[in-house]
C-alpha cells in the first residue's frame, strides 16, 4: 500500500513508522495497539499523510487530550507561523532551559556588513549567534546552500567583540535551527564543517522533537483545548510555551472563555508538562 505525501509523491506504507509516531503520543502499548489497529481498518492505496494524521490525531484524542496534543508537535511548530516570528521566540525559550539567556531579533556589525541574527544565547562559557528557519510546508527541506551561507554569516561575525546581558565576549559558535528537515549533502556540509545543526529529525539522538519530549518545552499550539483564534490570542500575549499558562495562568483569565473550559486548558497544560517522555 502507498501513501501521498504533501507533494503528491507516494511512498510505500511503513506501519512500523506509524506504531512509533503512536507510541511517542505517550500513550501505553495496550492504548497505541487499539489506535494502530483501528487506522489499518480505515486504510486505503494513496491515502494522504494529512489524512493518516487527521485520523490518528482524532483517535488518540478519544483516549486522552495529552496524547493528541504530543502527537500534533510537528503540526504545532508550523502553526507557529505564518512567518515563523513566534518560532523565534519558542528556540529562544528552548535554549533559556538549557541554561542560556536569550534575546530575538538582533543586529550586529560584521567585518564586512550588519547581520540580522535571529537569537542571540549566552551562558557563562559561550555567546551563540542562531539562525532560525522556519517552514510552512510539511515536507519541506533546507537545501546545503543554507548552512553553506550561514557559514559565511558565523565568519563574519567572528573575533569581534559584542556586549550582550551586560558581558562583553566574541561569538563561540553558531546554531542552524529549523522545523523542517535537512538536506543529505546539507548534514553532510555541517558534519564536515562541524557546524551546530537542529532539525525536527536531527541529530538523530538529540532532534528537535526529541529535545522537546525531554523538557517538555512545547508551544502553546500544541494544547488540543484551544481554538485556532485563542492560540493566535495567546502568541500575541508572548504566552509561547503551554508551561507558560501553568505558571501564569493569567494568560487564561485574559481569553474571553468560561470558567470550566479555562480548567479543561489548565488540566491538558499540566498534564502534558508533568509527563516528559524518554528516548525510544
Amino acid at each position: 500500500m502507498q501513501v501521498k505525501k504533501y507533494s503528491g509523491e507516494l511512498v510505500p506504507f511503513n506501519p512500523d513508522s506509524l506504531r512509533h509516531s503512536l507510541s511517542r503520543s505517550g500513550a501505553n502499548a495496550k492504548e497505541v495497539n487499539t489506535v494502530f489497529t483501528q487506522i489499518q481498518h480505515k486504510l486505503y492505496n494513496g491515502i494522504s499523510t494529512r489524512e493518516l494524521y487527521e485520523l490518528a490525531f482524532r483517535l488518540l484524542k478519544e483516549h486522552r487530550n495529552v496524547y493528541a496534543a504530543r502527537y500534533s508537535l510537528k503540526k504545532a511548530l508550523r502553526d507557529l507561523g505564518p512567518e515563523g516570528f513566534y518560532f523565534e521566540r519558542w528556540v529562544a525559550k528552548l535554549f533559556q532551559t538549557n541554561g542560556y539567556e536569550a534575546i530575538t531579533g538582533q543586529t550586529i556589525q560584521g567585518h564586512a556588513v550588519t547581520h540580522e541574527i535571529d537569537v542571540v544565547a549566552m551562558n557563562e562559557k559561550e555567546l551563540l549567534a542562531i539562525e532560525c528557519k522556519f517552514r510552512n510546508d510539511i515536507d519541506a527541506k533546507i537545501s546545503v546552500t543554507t548552512p553553506m551561507y550561514f557559514m559565511s554569516r558565523v565568519k563574519d561575525i567572528s573575533d569581534i567583540t559584542y556586549t550582550f546581558f551586560h558581558k562583553t565576549r566574541k561569538i563561540t559558535a553558531g546554531w542552524l535551527v529549523t522545523n523542517a528537515y535537512f538536506t543529505s549533502d546539507s548534514i553532510k556540509f555541517g558534519e564536515y564543517h562541524k557546524m551546530n545543526l537542529l532539525s525536527w529529525d536531527y541529530p538523530k539522538e538529540n532532534s528537535l522533537k526529541l529535545r522537546v519530549d525531554d523538557n517538555g518545552e512545547y508551544p502553546i499550539t500544541c494544547l488540543t483545548s484551544l481554538s485556532t483564534s485563542e492560540k493566535a490570542q495567546l502568541l500575541k500575549q508572548q504566552c509561547i510555551l503551554v508551561k507558560d499558562i501553568v505558571r501564569f495562568p493569567k494568560f487564561l483569565q485574559d481569553l474571553p472563555i468560561s470558567d470550566p473550559k479555562r480548567r479543561k486548558i489548565l488540566l491538558e497544560a499540566q498534564e502534558l508538562i508533568d509527563s516528559p517522555l524518554e528516548h525510544a
